[in-house]
């Protein structure tokens, strides 16, 4: 529900163009089981996206048996359908790349807001015995929206926190601002700042702080 309150909508599938005639979002997961063969890349700064199967009908009981879809039965475009047109616009000179929010779970009920990424590419692949649309994203920048569960607290994509050193640090703060205890409005917080040689990839230097807290910190070192 809070993810769904920082996005102005409620969220109903993994892939989401325009929402409210601007935003695109994706839900994404890298954990294991998880139902898309979703990847990162590049410390983070570059994502590979699968696209979304169609519906378990009676007609279609195994969807992981089926391509995935570019058009629905009436002739108009599937969400995969949607983001490959705009990917193939930007690729052929004809529109800027598609800005797309990206919330990944990291674990049952918990999404963080990984930023803003543009699609700068797509393509199909064969996976098994199906064909399965796959998008390139870049990433471009995060803001201040309100935020569900935790998100990194700086902008620039080399101090981009992975997405096991999120889990790890959720799993040693409990879920809580290491200073008050609040579970609300959370954000990972470099101890020792990015801008001074702190790690993004160290456990030990990444801590959960409320955004009050982490306004309150902002470049100091504790």
């Amino acid at each position: 529900m809070e993810m769904c309150s920082a996005v102005g909508v409620n969220l109903q599938r993994g892939m989401n163009f325009r929402l409210r005639g601007s935003e695109s979002v994706f839900l994404m997961s890298v954990r294991a089981g998880a139902p898309y063969a979703d990847r990162v890349e590049d410390e983070g700064r570059t994502l590979i996206y699968e696209g979304h199967d169609c519906a378990k009908t009676a007609d279609v009981p195994d969807p992981k048996r089926i391509d995935q879809p570019q058009f629905n039965p009436g002739g108009s475009l599937t969400q995969n359908g949607l983001f490959a047109e705009s990917a193939r616009r930007y690729r052929d000179g004809n529109a800027p790349p598609e800005k797309v929010s990206v919330y990944e779970k990291i674990r049952s009920g918990i999404w963080v807001y990984n930023g803003t990424f543009q699609l700068i590419d797509c393509w199909m692949e064969t996976s098994g015995e199906r064909r399965v649309f796959k998008f390139k994203l870049r990433f471009y920048g995060a803001d201040d929206r309100p935020l569900p569960a935790a998100t990194s607290s700086t902008l620039e994509d080399d101090r981009l926190i992975p997405s096991w050193v999120k889990l790890e640090v959720w799993k040693r703060d409990q879920g809580k601002c290491r200073k008050c205890g609040t579970n609300a409005g959370l954000h990972f917080d470099h101890i020792i700042p990015y801008s001074k040689g702190g790690s993004s990839k160290d456990p030990a230097n990444i801590q959960i702080l409320c955004g009050r807290h982490n306004l309150e910190k902002r470049d100091n070192i504790e």
